[in-house]
């Protein structure tokens, strides 16, 4: 054995001791004790400089939990692991998907019934690889986005998660879903098969800019969950701009969300960069309000980030090149009537003289809206596309837009489900899809009628 100064006691009684002279073996003995007591100072000053690296971390760490919590905005963790009336994160939130109802799980640091016993390692693994302590996730956990986050902002995650929120002891309904999908090992098929084990690596053809905006897109920020396709497995079509499916649209919960890319149609060619910054902040836009689930991303995630990652989400969406979904390519007519036809009261066209009862007074005659009332119907995207699923959704059920601060109060949008029958509201839908130029299909009653019985069914 050796001390810290690298003296061994061995020697004292050791027969090498007894032979050795006197003053050697006094001068080895000063030798230890100034080894033992620059040791002693070695360590003194290790620990001052210990304590001061402590503190000086104090607000590194301070720091490491706001970010975490800016970060856990941008994933807008709160909107699907919160449920109005109850603690946040506290999960519970019912999702719709193909194989039933999914309830989200309690990611508050409760050791009982939150992640309060995971590692670093758990919640990286839960975050980019769907699989928590006990079991694999289901995908309706966007893990296959969330795979892309670097290790930096896991460990910001991490950090507030851990540290910045209250452990809340409360358990949500457990997922219980209809056999064969209630075998969660089938799980790690469907990450072989979907899962891309990689973070997201800048293009160095591009701006510092457009890379993060396509990070935070296609990672964090999950855009692709709602805006694209699903295939069979409810995988998404596409994780990135090199697919062609990816962002082109898709239906979650009976609502459209709409095409991103640039189509001209029903995507983003006629938006401005400035114009995207300003409905990501605060849901309202030159051309469109947020509505459905996009009004809660603005209220739990966007509405709270920065100008700068506004901007760099605005410049990558903008970047990319514009694709259809199927059946969606519709050409506007040049030339359109509708705002004389509606001046002269003419009842014959169906549709017509609802929306000029009921709907001209905030989308106005002309179909361009008013952006402290409701938003543009001509042009539409939304009121374009093949599918027309916020439109009839919308028109039953109504809905409240973001009030963002500082503008007057927004009228919110009634809802006609128990004022129109099905053969009314698929005339309005078919009259506001046709009018000025829009030249979308009509909408049939029985859409109308399947929608109703969905939706209605689905209220809690």
């Amino acid at each position: 054995m050796t001390t810290a100064a690298g003296f061994s006691p061995v020697a004292w009684s050791s027969g090498r001791w007894r032979g050795t002279d006197r003053s050697s073996a006094i001068g080895a003995l000063l030798l230890a004790v100034l080894h033992l007591a620059l040791a002693g100072v070695l360590t003194l000053a290790c620990d001052r400089v210990q304590a001061q690296t402590t503190t000086s971390q104090k607000p590194d760490s301070a720091a490491l939990i706001a970010r975490g919590a800016y970060l856990a905005r941008l994933g807008d963790c709160a909107a699907c692991h919160s449920v109005p009336g109850t603690p946040a994160f506290t999960g519970g939130l019912p999702l719709k998907s193909p194989l039933g109802t999914i309830y989200s799980t309690n990611i508050t640091p409760d050791r009982e019934t939150g992640i309060g016993t995971y590692t670093l390692n758990d919640f990286d693994r839960a975050l980019r690889q769907g699989e928590s302590p006990r079991h694999h996730l289901y995908p309706a956990m966007p893990y296959a986005s969330f795979a892309k986050t670097s290790n930096d902002d896991i460990g910001a995650l991490y950090a507030y998660f851990m540290n910045g929120v209250a452990p809340v002891h409360r358990r949500p309904p457990a997922t219980s879903l209809p056999f064969p999908f209630s075998q969660r090992w089938g799980l790690a098929a469907w990450n072989l098969l979907f899962l891309e084990r990689s973070t997201y690596r800048d293009d160095s053809a591009r701006s510092a800019q457009w890379n993060r905006g396509a990070y935070l897109v296609q990672g964090l920020g999950h855009c692709g969950s709602c805006h694209t396709p699903r295939g069979l497995a409810y995988q998404e079509q596409g994780y990135s701009q090199a697919s062609s499916r990816y962002l082109v649209g898709g239906v979650n919960d009976h609502w459209l969300a709409p095409n991103l890319t640039g189509a001209g149609t029903s995507g983003l060619q006629a938006w401005s960069e400035s114009q995207l910054v300003q409905f990501l902040k605060t849901g309202h836009g030159a051309r469109a309000m947020a509505f459905g689930p996009m009004k809660q991303v603005v209220i739990e995630s966007t509405g709270y980030l920065d100008e700068g990652d506004l901007r760099s989400v605005s410049i990558y969406l903008k970047s990319l090149a514009p694709e259809q979904p199927t059946g969606s390519s519709l050409a506007q007519s040049r030339a359109d009537r509708t705002v004389d036809w509606l001046a002269s009261g003419d009842v014959r066209v169906p549709g017509g003289g609802l929306f000029n009862n009921f709907c001209a007074k905030c989308h106005q005659a002309n179909g361009q809206g008013d952006p402290a009332k409701a938003p543009a119907l001509a042009g539409s995207g939304v009121v374009r596309a093949a599918d027309p699923s916020s439109v009839i959704h919308m028109i039953l059920s109504g809905g409240k837009p973001v009030q963002p601060q500082g503008m007057p109060a927004i009228e919110p949008m009634p809802a006609f489900a128990d004022q129109f029958d099905d053969r009314e509201i698929a005339e309005v839908a078919s009259f506001v899809r046709g009018a000025w130029g829009n030249n979308a299909p009509p909408v049939t009653a029985r859409s109308v009628k399947t929608d109703r019985a969905q939706i209605s069914a689905e209220k809690p």
